[in-house]
């Protein structure tokens, strides 16, 4: 057996670093994940004025529930959709001028529904080049709160960051949702903003979130399910067995909902009280399954899938054709690379069992395509990838990490 220790959660330190900068005291993040997007969450607060001290464990952050410390800045959001879309919703509440900018891939993503909201609750921001994406500047004079409608069904970040935003607000926020994709991301945001003293109300499609701002704790960040995605496709794949302490019973986050889809094709999945275990049986059926609230997990099943007895066929994924890159597309151009039989839809994918064979990967600077293939290459020689280094995004040691799994489960 294969025990692997995966690094914390993105999506939680990025909300984790929010909470802890709106709250009213001193903050601590036990175990944050440390990769390109969070040091880059880090340091775009650390541009507005809050102070993040930071040891090899922990991070502490001074909040400051009245918005940034200063007057002017400049922040550069990287390729960090949560910095991109949470920090403009944080400076919001304050009082100044904040501009905004992203990296050419984060430019690309959209922004609209969420920066539209904002507009309608009063904020004074302005898009400098094309409407609806980066670059942005947000004049802040502070929020009053009100109703606002948001359609969420490319992203569920918009709705997180005027949730986030709204115990800031001076009278609290309704917001109607009229279309919402990834939901158990919405719920690590409800859940967590209850650990910093906030619960918010639904009506509906509407929620209720009330002001009166943060309080300060001490938070631990569980691993990373997402990344767990890809060690417990290897022992579905390999016939051996992974284990990742800490992520059981009781996570926050929806993508461990993947080992599930694991056990339909035929993995022995077990599920503690702080560890999951999935076992590979030696052999993966084919499934048709719908992913819209996994969609992050869809390159990690797209690149097992030819392993598979029978077709595999994704359904609901719109939303991954505007993550880092589109991943529909991606996934079904390097699987043919690879010589399988592949086709698409506006929202689905369906990979027929084939024999891969060695070629480059094309990754489109896209940590996930990298990871997911990566998990293709245990049973398929001659895989490589154009830009392997990509996976500093969310996990730097991956490959390192990955080889030695590799070394343990198929020698």
């Amino acid at each position: 057996m294969a025990l692997v220790h995966i690094p914390g959660s993105k999506s939680i330190t990025a909300r984790a670093l929010f909470l802890a900068a709106a709250a009213d005291g001193v903050t601590t993040l036990q175990r944050p994940l440390r990769s390109d997007d969070t040091e880059g969450f880090a340091e775009g607060l650390a541009r507005l004025g809050y102070r993040v001290g930071r040891t090899p464990d922990s991070w502490q952050v001074d909040g400051r529930p009245q918005g940034p410390a200063v007057p002017e800045a400049d922040v550069y959001c990287r390729d960090g959709a949560t910095t991109a879309r949470f920090l403009p919703a944080l400076a919001a509440a304050g009082h100044g001028t904040y501009r905004f900018d992203a990296s050419p891939q984060m430019r690309r993503r959209p922004l609209l529904p969420l920066t539209r909201a904002l507009r309608d609750l009063g904020v004074d921001l302005r898009h400098e080049e094309a409407e609806g994406h980066h670059p942005l500047t947000v004049t802040a004079h502070g929020v009053e709160g009100g109703e606002v409608v948001l359609d969420a069904g490319q992203s569920s970040q918009y709705l997180t960051a005027l949730l986030l935003l709204g115990p800031l607000t001076r009278t609290g926020l309704r917001i109607t949702v009229t279309d919402l994709v990834s939901v158990p991301y919405v719920e690590i945001t409800l859940a967590m903003m209850r650990s910093f003293g906030v619960e918010v109300g639904r009506e509906g499609s509407t929620y209720v979130v009330p002001p009166g701002g943060y309080r300060a704790t001490t938070y631990a960040i569980e691993p990373d399910a997402s990344t767990s995605s890809y060690f417990f496709a290897a022992a579905a794949l390999t016939g051996g067995e992974v284990t990742v302490a800490g992520l059981g019973e009781g996570a926050l986050q929806g993508d461990l909902g993947f080992v599930e889809v694991l056990r339909r094709m035929g993995a022995q999945v077990e599920i503690g009280a702080d560890r999951t275990t999935v076992r590979g049986t030696g052999q993966l059926h084919g499934i048709t399954v719908t992913m819209r609230d996994i969609s992050d997990t869809m390159p990690t099943l797209a690149a097992i899938a030819p392993f598979a007895s029978g077709p595999v066929r994704i359904e609901d994924v719109a939303n991954t054709r505007v993550k880092e890159c589109d991943r529909l597309d991606a996934c079904a151009e390097n699987l043919r690379r690879l010589g399988v039989d592949v086709a698409t839809g506006e929202d689905w994918i369906e990979i027929r069992p084939g024999v891969p064979s060695g070629a480059e990967i094309k990754t489109y600077g896209d940590h996930r395509i990298v990871m997911s293939f990566a998990v293709t290459g245990l049973r398929t020689p001659g895989i490589s990838f154009d830009d392997p280094g990509c996976v500093r995004k969310t996990f730097p040691g991956f490959h390192e990490a990955f080889a030695r799994l590799k070394g343990e489960i198929v020698g």
